[in-house]
């Protein structure tokens, strides 16, 4: 029995088997995902060979300190932005030997949530080595906070695989 629904492990086999294939391997970069999207990933057979490492980043401090995000960046558009989850993409990316990373940066509820950026508002940005970079604004809504989460990882993961090349 698995700790995630059968959609999430669908995808995260999809991205175990075709990365290992390609000989490719992947990093993340987690704050209100908590390492679920790591977790999904693990939770398949071999994922040594893909699962380079995840980096959970909770607070501002650890955002900087780890990925090297930018204090600017946190003070001008705040934790919860594009270009905070760029950032923490591309410190997951050169911070590790991955081929692929992929940060998520959210509020999953109940609380903390405004008018600028109501509960259920995820910024998720996924990187390569080879140059690509995709990021996605999510408007989940106020689901509840797992809800919110489980459907941040499925983003994730359907991120990732399209980075995949070929």
């Amino acid at each position: 029995m698995s700790l995630f629904p059968p959609d999430i492990i669908s995808a995260a086999e999809a991205i175990i088997s075709d990365f290992m294939a390609a000989g490719m391997t992947i990093s993340t970069a987690e704050s209100c995902t908590g390492g679920l999207i790591a977790g999904a990933l693990t939770e398949i057979s071999g994922s040594s060979a893909v699962v380079d490492r995840g980096f959970v980043t909770y607070t501002n401090t650890a955002k900087m300190e780890l990925l090297g995000v930018q204090e600017q960046t946190l003070l001008g558009f705040g934790a919860v932005s594009e270009e905070t989850a760029r950032q923490m993409a591309h410190g997951a990316l050169f911070r590790s030997r991955a081929a692929i990373a992929v940060a998520v940066t959210g509020i999953a509820g109940p609380g903390g949530g405004s008018a600028e950026k109501p509960v259920g508002l995820v910024h998720l940005a996924a990187r390569s080595r080879a140059g690509a970079l995709i990021h996605r604004k999510m408007l989940y809504g106020d689901i509840g906070r797992n809800a919110v989460r489980l459907a941040t990882v499925k983003t994730a993961l359907e991120m990732v695989h399209s980075l995949l090349p070929g």
